[in-house]
């Protein structure tokens, strides 16, 4: 019983501590020991064996030797899965023992909440990336008004700019900017070019989102006052499992997907997406342009 409680004590102190002060981008950065989940290195080769990703890692291009990135890839995809898995272990132990309307069991659940759609979105982007390569990733295209596109991703990760107390700052045409496109895809777009203005961001920065019309294209860009990007790393930012800043140990960073999935998806609508940066420090800059159709 002496184990157990003081098992208990360290489980709700480090939930507290990932709970209270530290920002929700920030919790897979957070260290969590009691009730560590370690993952094998062959059973995630496995996992990455059947999503038939092991060809994606060779014919990729990437920064440095080929090695090298593989391994860098299957780090931090088993580091991912450890932080969420940890932290779900240590929750589920304070649930066990708590009252099930006590402050650590409403903390404990939350956390749970989050771990689990962080591990979601990491299946997810794996499942596309697949999806990728084998050509099964298919479009809905349908006639949609890109503004209500954009703006419902924007609100999509509204509460994790409220968490960053980012200043998030919008502008939409009046009028309706009329594409055929698979909404939810484009989406996707947004939602995933957001999160990275939100997650290299650090706490009180800004974040622009602006929506116009350019001759025939609609126009999509989205400005931060981030850290940046290296002039080394900038050509490569779109390709597969390449990450803005590598070297910054930034416990969220993911697996280098989405920035391929957003290249991909939007140039399966008929549009490109560009980055600029003035370097480690300036901030970054995205655009999307995507083809108006002829009314």
């Amino acid at each position: 019983m002496i184990d157990e409680c003081e098992s208990t004590q360290r489980a709700c102190s480090r939930l507290s501590q990932i709970m209270g002060s530290t920002p929700d981008a920030d919790l897979a950065a957070v260290e969590v020991n009691v009730g560590r989940a370690e993952m094998f290195p062959q059973s995630v080769c496995d996992h990455a064996a059947r999503l038939q990703l092991w060809p994606l890692l060779s014919s990729s291009h990437h920064v440095g030797p080929g090695e090298d990135r593989n391994n860098e890839f299957m780090t931090v995809f088993s580091h991912e899965l450890r932080n969420s898995l940890s932290a779900i272990r240590s929750a589920v132990q304070i649930l066990s023992i708590q009252p099930s309307d006590g402050p650590p069991a409403v903390k404990a659940r939350k956390m749970i909440e989050r771990q689990v759609e962080q591990m979601t979105r990491l299946a997810e982007d794996l499942l596309d990336a697949s999806r990728v390569r084998t050509g099964q990733l298919n479009l809905r295209s349908e006639r949609v008004d890109l503004r209500a596109v954009v703006a419902h991703a924007a609100q999509t990760i509204e509460f994790t700019m409220q968490q960053q107390n980012h200043q998030m700052t919008t502008s939409f045409p009046e009028t309706p900017i009329w594409l055929q496109a698979d909404a939810a895809r484009l989406e996707q777009v947004f939602v995933n070019l957001l999160s990275n203005a939100a997650k290299y961001t650090d706490i009180g920065g800004s974040v622009e989102l602006h929506v116009t019309r350019e001759m025939s294209q609609a126009v999509i860009r989205i400005r931060d006052s981030g850290i940046g990007i290296s002039p080394e790393v900038l050509p490569h930012v779109f390709d597969l499992f390449v990450q803005a800043d590598p070297s910054s140990r930034r416990g969220d960073a993911g697996l280098g997907i989405g920035l391929a999935l957003v290249r991909n998806l939007v140039e399966r609508h008929g549009g490109f997406v560009t980055v600029a940066s003035a370097g480690l420090g300036y901030g970054s800059e995205f655009t999307v342009r995507l083809p108006m159709p002829v009314e």
